[in-house]
């Protein structure tokens, strides 16, 4: 069956100590799989849609695990392209509790991904009956030429009149604010919807507002943008956070309930909303998809790992005020 959504990126083999324990002192590691957009892609599978992941992988035990994880959530790898050189990459997740932050040790440098180069992937063939293309600014951080591999993927998207979608995902430790800016100003014109923060909108493209609405309206006036959505946080604490999110579209504005969200884990939280507005976007409907976004981010903070394990039901369920009694 042909892909309804096809995302690409690089996923990485997540190594976690257990019981909040510091790195230098663990003793074991939780494994597990993680990487932006193959958590968009399962989540958006979850939902009910046809997915689809490119990247490279090393062809040895960690990439198999890598794409053994992504099938298993029911993920299409048919179009990854294998190699014996390089590597896997690797994350390391320290979980904190207040005053400690959790925090991040990657060991990427070298990964399959990025040695990924134009015409290695076939994207005609991949975007032949889909009905989204999904990227994030990581991707094109990994190295030049994998930023090339993202320009001639979001090309063919273009070319084949598939919708697409970026999440900026500004990562300090893979690139400069300004190597950043030059890179996504120039891939900005073949994406019809952007997912960002406020901070990393002022990072990246030096621009600020009064308000999420008025960095809305900026980014559309500077990129032919269809849909800007910003996802918005506050957390006075490591372990509990409130989360929402608003989305523009020709000068209207979106928005949706706010969650007070107790955190297993916060990673690929972004990831789910970005599933969960794409769902909205492919009915033709803003507010689904801001709806849908924030209530899939939402149980995502209270599953382990990067990947929301969560069904549509559930969702549904979420948006029409579920309670927290078990379900039995």
């Amino acid at each position: 069956m042909a892909p309804e959504v096809v995302a690409f990126g690089e996923a990485m083999v997540r190594l976690s100590p257990p019981n909040f324990q510091r790195l230098e002192a663990a003793h074991t590691l939780d494994v597990r799989v993680g990487g932006a957009e193959l958590n968009t892609a399962v989540a958006l599978a979850r939902l009910g849609h046809a997915a689809a992941w490119v990247s490279r992988l090393t062809d040895n035990p960690l990439g198999r695990l890598v794409a053994n994880r992504a099938r298993e959530a029911g993920v299409s790898t048919e179009h990854v392209v294998w190699t014996a050189e390089d590597r896997v990459g690797l994350y390391f997740l320290e979980f904190g509790a207040a005053p400690r932050a959790s925090s991040v040790l990657y060991d990427r440098k070298g990964a399959a991904v990025a040695g990924i180069r134009p015409g290695m992937v076939e994207w005609a063939g991949v975007f032949r009956g889909a009905r989204w293309f999904h990227v994030t600014g990581i991707t094109p951080a990994l190295s030049e030429s994998a930023a090339a591999v993202t320009r001639e993927a979001l090309q063919a998207a273009r070319a084949a009149n598939v919708p697409t979608s970026i999440d900026l995902n500004y990562r300090v430790k893979l690139w400069t604010p300004a190597e950043a800016q030059r890179c996504m100003t120039d891939l900005m014109q073949w994406c019809d919807v952007l997912v960002t923060t406020e901070e990393d909108v002022e990072r990246v493209f030096g621009i600020r507002g009064q308000d999420f609405e008025e960095v809305a309206r900026q980014l559309t006036r500077r990129f032919p943008l269809r849909v800007v959505a910003i996802t918005l946080r506050e957390n006075p604490l490591v372990w509990k956070n409130s989360w929402t999110a608003i989305a523009y579209q020709d000068g209207a504005v979106y928005r949706t309930r706010t969650y007070e969200v107790e955190i297993v884990d916060r990673l690929g939280a972004g990831d789910a909303f970005a599933a969960g507005l794409i769902h909205g976007l492919l009915e033709g409907d803003v507010q689904k998809g801001i709806d849908f976004g924030v209530a899939a981010g939402a149980l995502k903070h209270s599953i382990p790992g990067d990947v929301a394990w969560v069904t549509r039901a559930e969702v549904e369920a979420l948006l029409q005020g579920g309670g927290l009694r078990i379900s039995r």
